[in-house]
């Protein structure tokens, strides 16, 4: 089922199906992709309770293994509406016995989507209803458009990073893991990133130590999206590798994947939030639309 949400700037919707996101538009203009199967078929899923891929799908908790498939099962799950006004709406994930068996927590995720002016506010909140400490990643997935402006094309855009940005690149296997050899990655003028196809040739670019906000635009268009990230700290840029496709994914993560070859311990895996029994995780981003 979907579900809508607007102001006099922003329409919004989101389906009840991994609380995704499903479109966007400002003065009638599409802003998110489409999920357009030739290239990738989703549009902004929910990373939870893992990003990225575990080494065989698998990960060790207490002496036990478990399996969990690519980014988590939030995405692929119904979620309830808990709250719902005309600029704003909460959905809600509890555990059950299907997210158990792979993930052995209770808990209730809630994904608040609200609409201020033009921009819209995606919070995530978390409680930990077991009796030990919870172990979780985070993060978002959202893919824009591009064009978003008539006549230009994805290599006329760029990414700006807000103030003078000097962040590493996390290494990575071309099988997608971590592979320790983290190093600089260059922008132009400290801020900026040109846009070309063959960037993700080798998947994604995950950053660390970058600005936290960074705007899509082009010089030769008016139109731009601005994603903030305050309290996250990787940002994932992404296509769909070895194609032209006419999107591109700007990913704020809590948390980062596997090693290679390595099933993880969830206790020691340092990335993860750790979250007490009884707590409450709160963590805010933003996508303005201008």
């Amino acid at each position: 089922m979907e579900h809508q949400i607007s102001n006099q700037d922003i329409k919004a919707v989101i389906s009840s199906v991994g609380a995704e996101l499903q479109s966007v538009r400002k003065d009638g203009v599409e802003y998110l992709w489409n999920g357009d199967s030739r290239f990738w078929p989703e549009r902004s899923p929910i990373l939870f309770p893992y990003v990225g891929r575990f080494t065989e799908g698998k990960y060790l908790l207490n002496g036990k293994i478990y399996e969990m498939d690519i980014h988590g099962f939030a995405r692929k799950l119904p979620f309830e509406v808990a709250e719902q006004k005309k600029d704003r709406i909460t959905f809600r994930l509890r555990d059950n016995k299907e997210t158990y068996q792979a993930y052995p927590y209770h808990f209730i995720l809630d994904i608040i989507y609200a609409l201020q002016e033009h921009t819209i506010e995606i919070t995530y909140r978390v409680n930990n209803l077991s009796n030990e400490p919870m172990y979780f990643g985070i993060g978002g997935h959202p893919g824009f458009a591009l064009p978003f402006d008539e006549g230009l094309d994805f290599t006329d855009y760029y990414l700006e990073f807000d103030g003078n940005a000097r962040p590493e690149r996390i290494g990575f296997t071309k099988s997608c893991f971590l592979s320790g050899t983290d190093q600089e990655f260059l922008l132009d003028n400290g801020k900026n990133l040109r846009l070309s196809h063959d960037l993700f040739d080798e998947d994604a670019i995950v950053l660390h130590h970058m600005a936290d906000k960074v705007t899509l635009k082009s010089d030769k268009g008016k139109r731009k999206v601005t994603v903030s990230y305050p309290e996250l700290p990787y940002l994932g840029l992404w296509h769909a590798p070895g194609v032209e496709a006419p999107y591109l994914c700007i990913e704020p993560w809590a948390s980062l994947p596997s090693r290679q070859d390595i099933i993880e311990e969830f206790r020691y895996k340092s990335d993860l939030i750790r979250l007490s029994p009884g707590r409450e995780y709160v963590n805010k981003w933003g996508i303005t639309i201008e």
